[in-house]
């Protein structure tokens, strides 16, 4: 009984850290199922229902973008990896943690795998829950703060997120340990 955990928006300028662990029938298969940076938006959104619907565990869990700033995005990513280990219905025998490093879990074995995402399934199912999850989270923050355009760039350092910025400055959802604000911006 293993599950697949990775995480997505570790990079981004705002918002949180989401992170997702799943546990998939060993006989699963669907020929969409690839790392959620290789699949559009609307073949992850169609996907993400079925992951839900077929795994036999799945558990989603976000880290703000304040715990960001508090502890490292790198220790903000592993604790959204506890957190959705922690809310799995079925405790898991095996870790496959996309990437090449982790934070142990309890004392269930792991084993980190680069670019685990496009290699397993279950880490693969992962990855499309934490980003579709993630980017359901960042198309509501939008409705607040719209000028920073992330129902589009969900809160990457796109050309037109750094505009925004340097127009309006940062919003309480940047990551202000990112070192993102221009040197004459404010903070609202």
């Amino acid at each position: 009984m293993e599950a697949g955990v990775d995480e997505a928006g570790r990079g981004c300028y705002a918002g949180p850290v989401f992170a997702a662990a799943v546990i998939l029938p060993a006989d699963f298969q669907h020929p969409l199922l690839n790392d959620s940076k290789q699949l559009s938006e609307k073949q992850r959104d169609l996907l993400r229902p079925v992951i839900e619907k077929e795994s036999i565990a799945y558990a989603v869990a976000p880290v703000d973008n304040d715990s960001i700033d508090k502890i490292n995005i790198l220790q903000a990513s592993y604790l959204a990896m506890h957190l959705a280990l922690d809310a799995l219905s079925t405790v898991p025998e095996f870790l496959l943690i996309d990437g090449n490093r982790f934070r142990a879990y309890k004392k269930i074995p792991h084993r980190c795998i680069v670019k685990g995402d496009s290699k397993y399934a279950s880490i693969a199912a992962a990855s499309i829950l934490a980003k579709t999850h993630r980017d359901e989270w960042m198309q509501r923050l939008h409705h607040e703060f719209p000028q920073y355009g992330w129902d589009k760039n969900k809160g990457y350092g796109t050309a037109a997120h750094r505009q925004a910025i340097e127009q309006y400055g940062l919003c309480r959802y940047h990551r202000k340990s990112f070192d993102i604000l221009p040197a004459s911006s404010s903070l609202f």
